[in-house]
Order: C-alpha cells, then sequence, then structure tokens
C-alpha cells in the first residue's frame, strides 16, 4: 500500500455483553426491554458514545431499537474498559488470511 494514500476509517464500534447484575429493563412505545449489550463507538474527537440494545421482556424478537446508557459509574467503567481490550486486540491483530 502506498505510505501517501490517507486512509478514511469511518467508524469503530465494538459490541459489549453487558453482565447479567448490571443489566436493566426500559419501554419504548409501551413495550418493556431488557438491555443485554452496549454498542460502543469511538468518536472522531477520541471520546466514546454508547447505545444500549435488548430484547422484549415479553418474547419474541421484538424490533431492534437503540436505548440511552443510563449515567451509572458500573456502566461507564464497562464501556471504557470494553474499549481499551478492543484497542489492545485491534494492536495485536495479525492480518487477512
Amino acid at each position: 500500500m502506498d505510505s501517501d494514500m490517507a486512509i478514511d476509517v469511518s467508524a469503530l464500534a465494538i459490541n459489549v455483553t453487558i453482565p447479567e447484575e448490571l443489566r436493566w429493563t426500559d419501554t419504548r412505545r409501551g413495550e418493556e426491554f431488557r438491555l443485554s449489550t452496549l454498542n460502543v463507538r469511538l468518536l472522531p474527537d477520541g471520546r466514546l458514545a454508547a447505545k444500549a440494545y435488548g430484547r422484549p421482556t415479553a418474547g419474541g424478537r421484538g424490533a431492534y431499537v437503540s436505548f440511552p446508557v443510563p449515567d451509572r459509574p458500573e456502566l461507564i467503567a464497562l464501556a471504557d474498559e470494553a474499549a481499551r481490550r478492543a484497542g489492545a486486540l485491534w494492536a495485536a491483530h495479525r492480518g487477512l488470511g
């Protein structure tokens, strides 16, 4: 690859399983969801942004709807540590094939 070529990375995002003891429920359009996954994104300025996803508590697939992540220290710590871990995994990659 030509070292003069600029590489445009448009997104850096990871999915993180929320440990059972940190999960919570939230309601959207009258349906209750149990949140079990964080999607953590690295913003262009270096900050992190996160959204939570889950399944309806009544069962079924339900809609893929994002929820805000509550401002709880343990959830912030989970996102921070997951980003550090993902960075270490990316740094240690062994290339394609």
